[in-house]
């Protein structure tokens, strides 16, 4: 709890929306709102690099950077991105996508700074990840779970056909993770998603 109360307002919600921004020409930018419609965080992925590199902020003025999600793989679908906070300089932990899982039904782990697992992101249905890979109408639904199978959160993608959305929802106000990892995790799906479209 020590922890929670250091960390900036923003991340003390239990329901965000991450949303793509249109009609950007390189790159990636993300809006994180919370369930009234205000904004929480603004991210921004840099066009023209070779290993992906995701800036979080307070807003979009961006004066404020909060987190940086970085991979030093170059270009590599199976690759692990690696986390910090900003403000401190700290390594919070890693988020690995698993390459060939993820082809039939998304697999994401979440690792501590010393490469434990510490839990998962996945589709909750293999049925429902092969549907909606071929018929767009059916949105992804995900959980996250701990190590010991608890599920804590949920993401939903939210069926729109001009912009990308993705709801989560904390199932518990003490998440079995770093909720500055569990941020992350929306909008690397946000980036991972949009690349794959």
């Amino acid at each position: 709890m020590a922890l929670e109360k250091k960390l900036h307002p923003s991340y003390q919600h239990n329901y965000y929306l991450f949303r793509r921004k249109v009609l950007k020409l390189f790159g990636g930018a993300f809006h994180v709102y919370d369930e009234n419609g205000h904004l929480l965080f603004y991210s921004k992925q840099k066009a023209f690099q070779l290993r992906e590199d995701f800036r979080v902020y307070s807003d979009e003025s961006m004066r404020q950077e909060l987190l940086t999600i970085k991979t030093p793989q170059i270009l590599d679908i199976g690759a692990t991105y690696h986390v910090h906070d900003s403000t401190t300089g700290e390594p919070i932990g890693a988020i690995r996508r698993k390459a060939l899982k993820s082809i039939l039904k998304d697999e994401w782990i979440f690792l501590s700074n010393d490469g434990r697992e510490i839990g998962i992101l996945t589709e909750k249905s293999f049925a429902r990840a092969i549907l909606s890979r071929f018929i767009k109408l059916i949105p992804q639904y995900y959980v996250i779970t701990s190590v010991g199978k608890r599920e804590f959160a949920e993401i939903k993608r939210l069926f729109n056909p001009f912009v990308l959305k993705y709801r989560m929802k904390l199932l518990t106000n003490e998440p079995q993770i770093d909720r500055r990892l569990l941020i992350s995790a929306g909008i690397l799906l946000a980036g991972i998603e949009r690349r794959q479209e």
